[in-house]
């Protein structure tokens, strides 16, 4: 199965367990970028992998192992949206915008298993929080139960628009600096 096709099947009624084409992106781009997740088929699909074909399961290990091997030639991850608009206008930045879905995708990995924190080491903890803020910001989790429980530093960011879209065009440098503080010691 192509890459086309698998992003088909995740953006139709027929994909019942796993995100849509952009959150599965922000998903497998955490379990690259961040801690070993050896569990991140079954997350991925709520532990329901064993209804799904095998040429999607397939399809998505490919996907990933693209993401890594683009990592290790020195590309970098590119998004699978426009987070910045050339143009001059509005870039969505809405809970239903791509960027949101993406992040929800990124943040569903991050915090996917209770037995890997990305936070455990006192040495690089600081680092993580920062480079992961843009995907917590745009992902709005703090505010799954609603508005009334959104972080107060968080609101202000999304308040300024300068700063959304300066967090925005960080993303894609913020994954490959994650993935050099997990996965090479620098």
């Amino acid at each position: 199965m192509i890459l086309d096709d698998l992003k088909d099947y995740l953006d139709s009624e027929d994909n019942e367990f796993g995100l849509d084409s952009v959150a599965t992106h922000g998903f497998l781009a955490a379990t690259v970028v961040g801690k070993t997740l050896p569990n991140w088929l079954s997350l991925y699909f709520e532990g329901q992998e064993g209804k799904v074909s095998e040429e999607i399961k397939q399809a998505l290990v490919s996907w990933r192992e693209s993401m890594v091997a683009d990592l290790k030639d020195e590309n970098g991850i590119d998004l699978p949206l426009e987070a910045s608009d050339e143009d001059g206008e509005m870039v969505d930045f809405s809970p239903e915008s791509e960027l949101a879905a993406w992040s929800v995708g990124f943040v569903d990995a991050m915090y996917g298993d209770e037995n890997v924190d990305w936070f455990e080491d006192e040495d690089t903890a600081e680092d993580v929080a920062m480079l992961t803020l843009p995907m917590m910001v745009f992902s709005g989790i703090d505010m799954a139960s609603g508005p009334e429980d959104e972080e107060p530093e968080l609101a202000e960011i999304r308040a300024d628009e300068d700063a959304m879209a300066q967090m925005a065009n960080s993303i894609e440098g913020n994954l490959t600096e994650l993935y050099l503080l997990f996965h090479t010691g620098e």
